[in-house]
């Protein structure tokens, strides 16, 4: 599986993870080019190579005009939804600016609705997150991981005042993070790159075992005496990936009992955990106590998005409690490749075991909409997804 690293030693922020992006093999035009797709205007990005107390690294320079107005998450997320960007790419930017919504709301004790960004809902903050979520695409990476993060220190100027690094927003996202301090003056993980590697990474602590393809160094604004203000991103297959064997991660399952809610709700509900990024969501029928009928609800997830889950369960749902508790899970590498069928081209997802494919399967959804298309049966569209797949001897 490839992994990323993020070995944060100087912090972090969204330009110096754009840039240790490029330094670390993603093209300059290619990053651009899926920008554009954003469909905002009024930027500029030049990534230059500089000097860091001996390190060569890329400093990626994002230009905006100066803008009067703050956004909210809304504003933030139909740009995101109304862009012509990839779907996981959408989905990334979207959790990220979500996590960083719910920080803020709970430091400032406001509904996350009424929450408005200052600087890091500025069209350059926006361009660093969304443009790191397309290096990452780019770059194929399927597992997030970091070092302890390295705060700074001293104080911070800010939109609402003088405050002490790191910053109460940054302080929120990190919590239960591993973060330190030194004699390092100054504010070294900024409020976007918190809400990055908070959101997408699921393991932090020393680099995983893994066999590493790129390094890449993305540069700080400041500079330092005889120390790298660098960010450092190593790149590789995991071990796991790399003899064969299916993967083991550890996910958190949210769980609550209804048994008092309209049946009509539950679906509502199911989409919105996917949109908030759940795994997997299902549905049990349960015997409650007084012998109602009732609900158990299941919610398999992340623990970067284990307190949106659980907020959703309370405001969607008639629950009073929820319980959480941390499962082990065995996935296959996975793949998908697109085969043409005489109904249209159709993705296929592979599951492969020491580099066997032991799984076909063709995504359901655009199977479904081939077969209304074609007038056919679904089963018909399936079988010849499969069939067009053999074809290739996969």
């Amino acid at each position: 599986m490839k992994t990323l690293y993020f070995d944060c030693f100087a912090g972090a922020s969204g330009d110096m993870i754009l840039g240790a992006l490029v330094g670390a093999g993603v093209e300059p035009q290619a990053l651009l080019e899926n920008l554009s797709l954003l469909g905002v205007q009024g930027y500029e990005i030049k990534f230059e190579t500089v000097d860091r107390s001996g390190i060569s690294a890329t400093h990626a320079l994002v230009h905006t005009a100066h803008e009067h107005a703050h956004r909210h998450l809304s504003d933030i997320l139909k740009i995101i939804s109304q862009s012509k960007l990839s779907e996981g790419v959408k989905d990334r930017a979207a959790r990220i600016f979500s996590h960083l919504a719910e920080a803020e709301a709970r430091v400032h004790n406001m509904p996350v609705e009424q929450i408005h960004f200052h600087e890091v809902g500025a069209l350059d903050a926006i361009i660093d997150v969304v443009g790191a979520c397309i290096g990452f695409e780019l770059l194929g990476i399927e597992r997030f991981a970091s070092s302890a993060l390295h705060v700074g220190s001293g104080m911070v100027e800010m939109a609402h005042g003088r405050f002490p690094v790191p910053p109460p927003a940054v302080a929120e996202l990190l919590k239960d993070i591993p973060i330190y301090a030194s004699n390092i003056k100054g504010e070294l993980v900024t409020p976007t790159g918190a809400a990055i590697i908070s959101t997408v990474c699921t393991e932090f602590g020393a680099l995983p075992k893994m066999k590493t393809e790129k390094t890449g160094y993305g540069a700080g604004t400041r500079e330092y005496e005889k120390f790298p203000n660098v960010l450092r991103l190593m790149i590789g297959e995991d071990e796991a990936t790399t003899q064969g064997q299916a993967e083991t991660e550890r996910l958190l399952m949210i769980e609550t009992n209804i048994d008092d809610m309209s049946p009509q709700l539950f679906g509502h509900l199911m989409d919105k955990t996917f949109e908030l990024g759940a795994l997997d969501c299902y549905f049990t029928p349960a015997q409650m106590k007084k012998n109602r009928p009732g609900v158990l609800v299941s919610i398999l997830c992340r623990r970067d998005v284990s307190e949106a889950m659980t907020e959703l369960l309370f405001s969607e749902t008639t629950t009073l409690g929820v319980r959480s508790y941390e499962v082990e899970r065995r996935a296959l590498e996975r793949e998908i490749v697109r085969v043409a069928t005489p109904y249209g081209e159709i993705d296929v997802k592979l599951g492969f075991i020491n580099g066997r494919v032991i799984n076909r399967m063709p995504e359901y959804e655009q199977c479904r909409a081939a077969a209304t298309r074609a007038g056919v049966a679904l089963r018909i569209v399936e079988a010849a997804a499969l069939n067009a797949l053999s074809d290739r001897n996969i």
